[in-house]
Protein backbone atom coordinates (compact mmCIF):
# COMPACT_ATOMS: atom_id res chain seq x y z
CA UNK A 1 0.00 0.00 0.00
CA UNK A 2 2.70 2.55 0.77
CA UNK A 3 4.16 1.96 -2.95
CA UNK A 4 0.90 2.98 -4.36
CA UNK A 5 0.38 6.17 -1.88
CA UNK A 6 4.20 7.48 -2.59
CA UNK A 7 3.43 7.52 -6.62
CA UNK A 8 0.43 8.77 -6.00
CA UNK A 9 1.34 11.82 -3.89
CA UNK A 10 5.07 12.14 -6.28
CA UNK A 11 2.29 12.45 -9.39
CA UNK A 12 0.09 14.94 -7.15
CA UNK A 13 3.34 17.49 -6.67
CA UNK A 14 3.75 17.01 -10.48
CA UNK A 15 0.68 17.84 -11.07
CA UNK A 16 1.02 20.97 -8.94
CA UNK A 17 4.52 22.11 -10.40
CA UNK A 18 3.35 21.72 -13.98
CA UNK A 19 0.48 23.71 -13.18
CA UNK A 20 3.08 26.49 -11.60
CA UNK A 21 5.37 26.47 -15.02
CA UNK A 22 2.08 26.76 -17.06
CA UNK A 23 0.95 29.54 -15.26
CA UNK A 24 4.21 31.08 -15.43
CA UNK A 25 4.24 31.02 -18.95
CA UNK A 26 0.38 32.25 -19.49
CA UNK A 27 -0.61 34.23 -16.45
CA UNK A 28 2.78 35.91 -15.87
CA UNK A 29 4.07 37.00 -19.54
CA UNK A 30 2.88 40.43 -19.14
CA UNK A 31 3.96 41.28 -15.85
CA UNK A 32 7.39 39.19 -16.67
CA UNK A 33 8.14 41.43 -19.31
CA UNK A 34 7.15 44.63 -17.87
CA UNK A 35 10.57 45.67 -17.28
CA UNK A 36 11.50 45.79 -20.76
CA UNK A 37 9.66 49.30 -21.16
CA UNK A 38 8.09 50.56 -17.91
CA UNK A 39 10.96 52.13 -16.57
CA UNK A 40 12.84 53.58 -19.68
CA UNK A 41 9.03 55.41 -20.82
CA UNK A 42 9.04 56.80 -17.02
CA UNK A 43 12.11 58.73 -18.11
CA UNK A 44 12.09 59.49 -21.73
CA UNK A 45 8.38 60.16 -22.23
CA UNK A 46 7.51 62.67 -24.51
CA UNK A 47 4.90 65.25 -21.92
CA UNK A 48 7.44 64.27 -18.96
CA UNK A 49 11.04 63.63 -19.73
CA UNK A 50 12.54 63.59 -16.74
CA UNK A 51 16.02 63.95 -15.43
CA UNK A 52 17.84 60.62 -14.56
CA UNK A 53 18.96 61.56 -11.21
CA UNK A 54 19.90 59.75 -7.55
CA UNK A 55 15.84 61.05 -6.67
CA UNK A 56 14.27 60.44 -9.71
CA UNK A 57 15.88 57.09 -9.51
CA UNK A 58 14.78 55.84 -6.46
CA UNK A 59 11.80 57.53 -6.13
CA UNK A 60 10.56 55.86 -9.56
CA UNK A 61 11.91 52.63 -8.33
CA UNK A 62 10.10 53.08 -4.59
CA UNK A 63 6.74 53.26 -6.70
CA UNK A 64 7.21 50.15 -8.53
CA UNK A 65 8.03 48.18 -5.74
CA UNK A 66 5.17 49.44 -3.97
CA UNK A 67 2.59 49.21 -6.32
CA UNK A 68 3.61 45.81 -7.26
CA UNK A 69 3.30 44.73 -3.72
CA UNK A 70 -0.35 46.53 -2.75
CA UNK A 71 -1.84 46.22 -6.25
CA UNK A 72 -0.32 42.61 -7.55
CA UNK A 73 0.51 41.06 -4.18
CA UNK A 74 -2.02 42.23 -1.76
CA UNK A 75 -4.96 42.69 -4.09
CA UNK A 76 -4.84 40.42 -6.39
CA UNK A 77 -3.36 37.90 -5.28
CA UNK A 78 -4.17 38.07 -1.69
CA UNK A 79 -7.93 39.37 -1.95
CA UNK A 80 -8.97 39.27 -5.61
CA UNK A 81 -8.64 35.49 -6.19
CA UNK A 82 -11.14 34.39 -3.41
CA UNK A 83 -13.92 35.69 -5.11
CA UNK A 84 -14.32 32.97 -7.59
CA UNK A 85 -17.48 31.31 -9.03
CA UNK A 86 -16.93 27.67 -8.96
CA UNK A 87 -13.27 28.01 -9.46
CA UNK A 88 -13.71 30.82 -12.27
CA UNK A 89 -12.62 34.21 -12.16
CA UNK A 90 -12.95 37.45 -14.24
CA UNK A 91 -14.27 41.17 -14.37
CA UNK A 92 -18.08 38.98 -15.61
CA UNK A 93 -17.97 36.63 -12.82
CA UNK A 94 -16.78 39.73 -9.96
CA UNK A 95 -19.96 41.29 -11.54
CA UNK A 96 -22.07 38.14 -11.64
CA UNK A 97 -21.44 37.42 -7.89
CA UNK A 98 -22.09 41.12 -7.27
CA UNK A 99 -25.56 40.98 -9.08
CA UNK A 100 -26.27 37.79 -7.92
CA UNK A 101 -26.07 39.36 -4.19
CA UNK A 102 -28.04 42.50 -5.38
CA UNK A 103 -30.90 40.25 -7.02
CA UNK A 104 -31.60 37.84 -3.75
CA UNK A 105 -31.89 40.90 -1.97
CA UNK A 106 -34.16 42.83 -4.94
CA UNK A 107 -36.09 39.47 -4.47
CA UNK A 108 -37.31 40.13 -0.95
CA UNK A 109 -38.52 43.79 -2.14
CA UNK A 110 -39.43 43.51 -5.91
CA UNK A 111 -40.91 47.34 -5.76
CA UNK A 112 -37.99 48.54 -5.58
CA UNK A 113 -36.59 49.63 -8.77
CA UNK A 114 -33.22 51.17 -7.56
CA UNK A 115 -32.03 47.58 -6.90
CA UNK A 116 -33.04 46.65 -10.28
CA UNK A 117 -31.40 50.31 -11.71
CA UNK A 118 -28.30 48.99 -9.58
CA UNK A 119 -27.60 45.56 -10.96
CA UNK A 120 -28.04 46.99 -14.59
CA UNK A 121 -25.41 49.48 -13.48
CA UNK A 122 -23.24 46.41 -12.56
CA UNK A 123 -23.48 45.29 -15.19
CA UNK A 124 -22.33 47.66 -17.77
CA UNK A 125 -19.45 48.39 -15.58
CA UNK A 126 -18.50 44.49 -16.06
CA UNK A 127 -19.02 44.80 -20.03
CA UNK A 128 -16.82 48.07 -19.61
CA UNK A 129 -14.22 46.11 -17.83
CA UNK A 130 -14.50 43.57 -20.38
CA UNK A 131 -13.68 45.72 -23.38
CA UNK A 132 -10.81 47.35 -21.35
CA UNK A 133 -9.46 44.24 -20.76
CA UNK A 134 -10.01 42.89 -24.87
CA UNK A 135 -8.19 46.36 -25.29
CA UNK A 136 -5.37 45.59 -23.00
CA UNK A 137 -4.85 42.05 -24.70
CA UNK A 138 -4.32 43.85 -27.98
CA UNK A 139 -1.88 46.92 -26.74
CA UNK A 140 0.14 44.82 -24.36
CA UNK A 141 1.51 42.25 -26.55
CA UNK A 142 2.61 44.71 -29.23
CA UNK A 143 4.15 47.00 -26.59
CA UNK A 144 5.94 44.15 -25.12
CA UNK A 145 7.14 42.33 -28.44
CA UNK A 146 8.41 46.00 -29.69
CA UNK A 147 10.45 46.98 -26.76
CA UNK A 148 12.07 43.21 -26.75
CA UNK A 149 13.12 43.46 -30.36
CA UNK A 150 14.34 47.63 -29.98
CA UNK A 151 16.64 46.37 -27.54
CA UNK A 152 18.63 44.88 -30.41
CA UNK A 153 19.20 47.85 -31.87
CA UNK A 154 21.53 48.36 -28.92
CA UNK A 155 23.64 46.35 -30.26
CA UNK A 156 22.64 45.91 -33.62
CA UNK A 157 21.94 49.92 -34.67
CA UNK A 158 21.78 48.59 -38.27
CA UNK A 159 18.53 46.70 -37.41
CA UNK A 160 16.43 49.45 -36.78
CA UNK A 161 14.42 49.17 -39.94
CA UNK A 162 13.72 45.40 -39.45
CA UNK A 163 11.90 46.00 -35.99
CA UNK A 164 8.56 47.12 -37.21
CA UNK A 165 8.45 43.84 -39.71
CA UNK A 166 10.01 41.61 -37.20
CA UNK A 167 7.69 42.42 -34.56
CA UNK A 168 4.81 42.28 -36.81
CA UNK A 169 6.21 38.65 -37.88
CA UNK A 170 6.39 37.43 -34.14
CA UNK A 171 3.36 39.17 -33.26
CA UNK A 172 1.06 37.03 -35.53
CA UNK A 173 2.96 33.58 -34.77
CA UNK A 174 2.10 34.32 -31.07
CA UNK A 175 -1.38 34.64 -31.88
CA UNK A 176 -1.63 32.36 -34.44
CA UNK A 177 -0.74 29.50 -31.66
CA UNK A 178 -3.49 30.77 -29.44
CA UNK A 179 -5.99 28.52 -31.27
CA UNK A 180 -4.26 25.94 -29.97
CA UNK A 181 -5.78 26.47 -26.26
CA UNK A 182 -4.22 27.89 -22.86
CA UNK A 183 -2.64 24.07 -22.19
CA UNK A 184 -0.39 23.50 -24.91
CA UNK A 185 0.77 27.68 -24.95
CA UNK A 186 1.47 27.11 -21.29
CA UNK A 187 3.77 23.77 -22.35
CA UNK A 188 5.49 26.11 -24.54
CA UNK A 189 6.16 29.49 -23.11
CA UNK A 190 6.14 28.00 -19.07
CA UNK A 191 9.57 26.71 -19.60
CA UNK A 192 10.83 29.87 -21.13
CA UNK A 193 9.49 32.02 -18.98
CA UNK A 194 11.03 30.12 -16.49
CA UNK A 195 14.35 30.62 -17.50
CA UNK A 196 13.33 34.32 -18.23
CA UNK A 197 12.79 35.08 -14.74
CA UNK A 198 15.85 33.22 -13.28
CA UNK A 199 17.99 35.31 -16.20
CA UNK A 200 16.38 38.85 -14.53
CA UNK A 201 16.76 37.48 -11.19
CA UNK A 202 20.57 36.71 -11.60
CA UNK A 203 21.52 40.03 -13.56
CA UNK A 204 19.05 41.99 -11.22
CA UNK A 205 20.52 40.91 -8.08
CA UNK A 206 24.19 41.10 -9.58
CA UNK A 207 23.63 44.83 -10.20
CA UNK A 208 22.05 45.49 -6.21
CA UNK A 209 25.25 44.28 -5.37
CA UNK A 210 27.19 46.19 -7.34
CA UNK A 211 25.09 49.12 -5.78
CA UNK A 212 23.35 48.29 -3.05
CA UNK A 213 22.29 51.89 -2.52
CA UNK A 214 19.61 51.36 -4.54
CA UNK A 215 17.56 49.22 -1.87
CA UNK A 216 17.01 52.63 0.10
CA UNK A 217 14.02 52.61 -2.75
CA UNK A 218 12.41 50.49 -0.28
CA UNK A 219 11.30 53.63 1.84
CA UNK A 220 8.01 54.76 0.75
CA UNK A 221 9.38 58.12 0.87
CA UNK A 222 11.72 58.50 -1.91
CA UNK A 223 8.33 58.16 -3.98
CA UNK A 224 7.31 61.39 -2.10
CA UNK A 225 10.23 62.87 -3.03
CA UNK A 226 9.73 61.72 -6.53
CA UNK A 227 6.33 63.84 -6.48
CA UNK A 228 7.91 66.94 -4.84
CA UNK A 229 10.99 67.30 -7.06
CA UNK A 230 8.65 67.05 -10.54
CA UNK A 231 5.53 68.08 -9.82
CA UNK A 232 3.14 67.72 -12.75
CA UNK A 233 5.67 65.81 -14.79
CA UNK A 234 5.91 63.06 -11.79
CA UNK A 235 2.26 62.87 -11.98
CA UNK A 236 2.14 62.35 -16.13
CA UNK A 237 5.14 59.75 -15.44
CA UNK A 238 2.71 57.54 -13.15
CA UNK A 239 1.29 56.48 -16.77
CA UNK A 240 4.69 55.08 -17.28
CA UNK A 241 5.34 53.85 -13.87
CA UNK A 242 2.07 51.61 -13.71
CA UNK A 243 2.80 49.58 -16.86
CA UNK A 244 4.58 47.93 -14.55
CA UNK A 245 1.14 45.94 -13.24
CA UNK A 246 -0.04 45.36 -17.27
CA UNK A 247 -1.29 41.91 -17.27
CA UNK A 248 -2.19 41.88 -13.21
CA UNK A 249 -5.32 41.18 -14.13
CA UNK A 250 -5.08 38.15 -15.94
CA UNK A 251 -4.02 36.17 -12.64
CA UNK A 252 -7.78 36.56 -11.48
CA UNK A 253 -9.26 36.18 -15.26
CA UNK A 254 -6.94 33.21 -15.72
CA UNK A 255 -7.85 31.70 -12.30
CA UNK A 256 -10.43 29.07 -13.94
CA UNK A 257 -7.26 27.54 -16.56
CA UNK A 258 -4.85 26.94 -13.12
CA UNK A 259 -6.16 27.64 -10.22
CA UNK A 260 -5.73 29.66 -7.12
CA UNK A 261 -3.22 27.79 -5.42
CA UNK A 262 -0.87 27.38 -8.68
CA UNK A 263 -1.02 31.10 -9.48
CA UNK A 264 -0.10 32.28 -5.94
CA UNK A 265 2.50 29.86 -5.70
CA UNK A 266 3.96 31.65 -8.81
CA UNK A 267 3.40 34.72 -7.56
CA UNK A 268 5.27 34.24 -4.48
CA UNK A 269 8.26 32.00 -5.13
CA UNK A 270 9.37 33.08 -8.97
CA UNK A 271 7.59 36.15 -9.98
CA UNK A 272 7.29 38.64 -7.44
CA UNK A 273 11.25 37.57 -6.52
CA UNK A 274 12.50 38.09 -9.80
CA UNK A 275 10.33 41.63 -10.24
CA UNK A 276 11.74 43.04 -7.46
CA UNK A 277 15.13 41.74 -7.89
CA UNK A 278 15.00 43.02 -11.64
CA UNK A 279 13.37 46.62 -10.88
CA UNK A 280 16.00 47.33 -7.99
CA UNK A 281 18.57 46.17 -10.32
CA UNK A 282 18.06 48.55 -13.13
CA UNK A 283 17.61 51.62 -10.21
CA UNK A 284 21.26 50.36 -9.43
CA UNK A 285 22.29 50.51 -12.66
CA UNK A 286 21.05 54.08 -13.45
CA UNK A 287 22.35 54.72 -10.77
CA UNK A 288 25.68 53.73 -11.40
CA UNK A 289 24.97 55.21 -15.59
Amino acid sequence: MIGPMVGSEAKARTGRAALVVGALGVVYGDLGTSPLYSIREAFVGPSHRLAVDRVNVLGAVSIIVWTLTLIIAVKYVLLVLRADNHGEGGILVMTALVAGRHEQTAAKAPTDSRRRGAIGGLTLLGLFGTALLFGDGMITPAISVLSAVEGVTLVRPGLTKAVVPLSVVILVALFAIQRFGTGRVGKVFGPIMVVWFAVITILGVMSVARTPAVLQAVNPIHGVRYFTANGRKGFLSMGSLFLVVTGGEALYADMGHFGRTPIRAGWYTVVMPALLATYLGIGALLLRD
